[in-house]
């Protein structure tokens, strides 16, 4: 029997569409299955989403051909500021220190997809699926089966390869009986945008608290972007506050860095788990960004972590092409997985130890954090190291995180 396509991707999210995208023309027949159909005419507005890009991440979308498409839209990080409420720590990241423009830059996840979705029409190579549901995959030796729910039709394909990029709650996951570690931090994630009284200067402040991180991001416009962490039990009454009364607890807790805090915009709430796969292959399949690994929001890393996967698991890809390799064979994509071990948990280590650290209130534990960060503060060589791990450039670097074409 004759496959479909060799790579059929389930998932047409960010990480999903950038996989895509970086096997755009190339001799491969690839299928983009998505629920919601494709669209390029969302307009901007007050509330939209934004996105945290490393500088690992900018240096992807440009090997990729898609930074020009999100250069003006993007705020430059140039510097970082870390700091412990109530204590006497902090640490602070300079773009110029590490020789570069910016250490990351903030996307509105609109431009983003924007940007992939006019990218994947250029590519003949490429047809996209949606919207469309997933209803079986099966692996067999020689190929996989995926049947699909589309325009009102069953259609079943066969692919040398299955890419889940289907999220946190990954279908073809569950469906393929691979299992997962939780845990449940207590906390969620409080996202809005916010305009200051002041100019934020391109600087993001990642400022931890009792109740978890609070990240203030800057966009383009002079407003920033929100994500305050808070314990679970405290939500409702924060998400029923009115904008002032919102504000004011905010002030509180992030302090006047920015000056007054003048307006936010629709707040929503994302309780917070970490959730990861104990398989990230099988023979015809493998997994890439949240569907492998789902992280606490605390320094940004995990669309970035995705991203990498993107870069990684491409790069494995087309070298496999050229070699006349098969995709789907478990030794090709155990070295995906190989390739991305390290990152990915060293990762989830330092996410999920930060917001474990921080939010102890136990006065010791307190003095050795802070004095860790006067510590990064102070000693450039550990500022270097840090730096390099939030801009993306930690451990072996596949092409595309290199800048370099496939």
């Amino acid at each position: 029997m004759t496959n479909d396509f060799d790579i059929l991707i389930i998932g047409g999210g960010l990480v999903g569409a950038s996989l895509a995208c970086a096997l755009g023309g190339q001799a491969l027949r690839v299928g983009l299955v998505e629920a919601k159909p494709f669209t390029t005419r969302a307009q901007p507005d007050y509330d939209e989403r934004s996105i945290a890009l490393s500088y690992g991440s900018q240096r992807i979308f440009a090997a990729m051909g898609l930074w020009p498409a999100l250069a003006d839209s993007c705020a430059p990080i140039r510097h970082i500021h870390i700091s412990d409420r109530g204590h006497f720590g902090a640490a602070r990241l300079a773009a110029a220190a590490e020789g570069v423009e910016a250490l990351g830059y903030v996307a509105p996840a609109r431009v983003i997809g924007q940007a992939l979705a006019q990218r994947l029409d250029a590519f003949e190579n490429i047809e996209l699926l949606c919207p469309a549901q997933v209803e079986h995959v099966v692996l067999d030796e020689d190929a996989a089966q995926v049947t699909l729910q589309i325009g009102g039709a069953t259609r079943v394909l066969r692919t040398r390869l299955v890419i889940a990029a289907d999220g946190a709650n990954s279908q073809v996951r569950e469906q393929l009986g691979i299992e997962t570690e939780h845990w449940q931090y207590d906390q969620t994630a409080i996202i809005a945008n916010i305009t200051p009284e002041r100019p934020h200067q391109n600087t993001a402040f990642e400022r931890f608290t009792d109740t978890g991180p609070l990240a203030v991001l800057p966009l383009v416009d002079e407003r920033c972007a929100l994500v305050w962490t808070v314990r679970t039990a405290q939500v409702d009454a924060l998400m029923q506050l009115n904008d002032a009364a919102f504000l004011s607890a905010l002030q509180e807790r992030f302090g006047q860095r920015l000056g007054r805090l003048r307006k936010v915009g629709t707040r929503q709430a994302y309780p917070l788990t970490l959730v990861r796969a104990r398989e990230s292959v099988r023979a015809r399949l493998a997994l890439i960004g949240n569907a492998a690994h789902s992280l606490h929001p605390v320094a940004g890393q995990g669309f970035n972590l995705g991203l990498r996967d993107v870069a990684a698991l491409a790069d494995v890809l087309i070298e496999a092409l050229r070699s006349g390799a098969d995709l789907g064979d478990l030794v090709i994509l155990q070295r995906y997985a190989a390739a991305r071990r390290r990152d990915q948990r060293g990762v989830i280590a330092f996410t999920d130890g930060l917001a474990r650290i921080f939010a102890n209130p136990l006065a010791p534990v307190a003095l050795v954090r802070n004095l860790g960060l006067i510590a990064v503060d102070l000693l450039p060589p550990l500022k270097h190291f840090l730096t390099r791990r939030t801009m993306g450039l930690a451990g072996r670097l596949p092409r595309l995180a290199r800048g370099l074409p496939l």
